[in-house]
C-alpha cells in the first residue's frame, strides 16, 4: 500500500479529522483532502462545469488539502494532487450514521469510498451516530466537549480498518457504522444494509417554499440482521457493498421486454 488518503464530507473542520489522521498512522502515511465545508448528503456528485480550487491548510502542524467541491471531487483530486494515486481511501468519520439503503445513496461519505472504486482503489467508510433528534445530537458531536469521543471512535476505526485489510470481504466498498458510545470492546457484526428510506424529508411552508423536517422513522420494516437493527442494538455494523448491478431476470420478463435481431 503507497499511502493512505483520508477524506470526508463534514470539511475541513470536523472535530473527527484530526484524531482520526492520527490513529491511522499506525496502519500507514496518512495525507488529507477534503472538501473546505459542510457537504454532507451529496453522494457522489462532481463538479464538472466550475474550477475546483484548492488551499494548502496547517492543521496542529499537518498539511490538510481542500477543495472547493465535493467528498467524490477530493478523492479525484488526491488521486493527482500527490503524484501517484492512494492504495486506500479512507472516508469518515461521519458526524451521523450512514445506515440504511436510501442513506447509504445519499451519503457524501460513502459516495467519496465509491469514488475510490472507481478509480481502482480498495475504499472503506466510516459513520458514527446516535438515535434521537438530529438537533440534538449533531451539536454535541461538533462541540469542543466531544474531543475524548472523537479520539475513542478514531482508535476503534483503525482497529476495524486493520482487520479489514487484512480480510477478503469481496466487496467494492465497505460501509462500517458504529454507535457513539463504542469502544474496542464493543460487538460487531458483518451484515447487509436494511432497505429502508428517509420517505418524506421536505415540508411545504405557507409560503410555497420548502424546508428541511427529516425524522427517523423506519415503520414495521424489519432490522433484525441488518446495519441499523446491529446499531440499535448498541453494536458495530461492517456492512460490504456492491457497485450497482441487477437481479436476476425471470425468463418470461425477459421474453416480454427483448427484441432480438431476426
Amino acid at each position: 500500500m503507497s499511502w493512505i488518503l483520508l477524506t470526508n464530507d463534514d470539511g475541513v473542520d470536523s472535530p473527527a479529522l484530526p484524531p482520526f489522521r492520527a490513529a491511522l498512522g499506525s496502519l500507514g502515511e496518512v495525507r488529507t483532502v477534503v472538501p473546505s465545508g459542510q457537504r454532507s448528503w451529496i453522494g457522489k456528485a462532481l463538479t464538472r462545469f466550475e474550477p475546483i480550487e484548492l488551499a494548502e491548510v496547517d492543521q496542529a502542524g499537518t498539511t490538510v488539502v481542500t477543495v472547493s467541491g465535493t467528498p467524490a471531487d477530493a478523492v479525484q483530486v488526491a488521486a493527482g494532487y500527490f503524484g501517484s494515486p492512494p492504495g486506500l481511501v479512507v472516508s469518515g468519520i461521519n458526524i451521523g450514521y450512514n445506515h440504511g439503503a436510501g442513506y447509504i445513496i445519499s451519503s457524501g461519505t460513502v459516495g467519496a469510498a465509491f469514488e475510490g472504486w472507481e478509480l481502482g482503489i480498495r475504499s472503506v467508510a466510516f459513520s458514527t451516530g446516535v438515535r434521537g433528534s438530529w438537533h440534538t445530537w449533531y451539536p454535541l458531536m461538533r462541540s469542543a466537549s466531544s474531543a475524548p469521543a472523537w479520539e475513542r471512535l478514531a482508535a476503534v476505526c483503525a482497529d476495524i480498518l486493520g482487520d479489514l485489510l487484512q480480510a477478503d470481504l469481496s466487496a467494492d466498498v465497505v460501509t462500517v457504522n458504529l454507535p457513539w458510545e463504542a469502544d474496542l470492546a464493543t460487538p460487531r457484526r458483518v451484515v447487509p444494509p436494511a432497505r429502508v428510506t428517509y420517505g418524506q424529508m421536505h415540508q411545504r411552508l405557507p409560503d410555497g417554499t420548502f424546508t428541511h423536517n427529516y425524522r427517523e422513522d423506519f415503520g414495521d420494516i424489519p432490522l433484525d440482521g441488518t446495519d441499523i437493527g446491529v446499531n440499535h442494538a448498541g453494536e458495530i455494523a461492517i456492512t460490504p457493498l456492491m457497485a450497482p448491478a441487477s437481479p436476476p431476470v425471470a425468463e418470461g420478463a425477459r421474453a416480454r421486454l427483448e427484441r432480438l435481431p431476426a
